[in-house]
């Protein structure tokens, strides 16, 4: 049930509005509730949400509407689901996985320098 989220750089409020299904003063309250949650501003101080914006407040409404969060225990599920994700950007491949790497890579170089031959 993932939502797909038009091609764009930036969402007025009233867009991020509708695409979440909340109204704008429940997002203007979620960003003073949820820290990771900063919109820019334009000159006119008017609100720009990127993508990434979006995508976190259809997380928030998720947790709270659907999974029954309170807004302490959605803060505390969002810094879980950040963490978890450094951590496995900091996992190191196993060495099966490098020892493929390198035979591919091996094999690549083997018909690149047949061709250069």
């Amino acid at each position: 049930m993932a939502q797909r989220l038009p091609e764009k750089i930036y969402f007025k409020i009233g867009e991020v509005s509708e695409i979440v299904g909340v109204e704008p003063y429940v997002l203007r309250y979620w960003e003073t509730e949820f820290e990771v949650l900063k919109p820019s501003k334009a000159p006119s101080r008017h609100r720009l949400y990127k993508k990434r914006d979006v995508e976190l407040l259809l997380e928030i409404k998720r947790l709270l509407y659907s999974e029954g969060f309170t807004i302490e225990g959605a803060r505390k599920k969002l810094k879980e689901s950040k963490k978890e994700e450094k951590d496995q950007l900091k996992l190191p491949l196993s060495e099966q996985k490098y020892r493929s790497a390198l035979v591919k890579l091996k094999k690549d170089l083997e018909s690149l320098r047949r061709l250069v031959s």
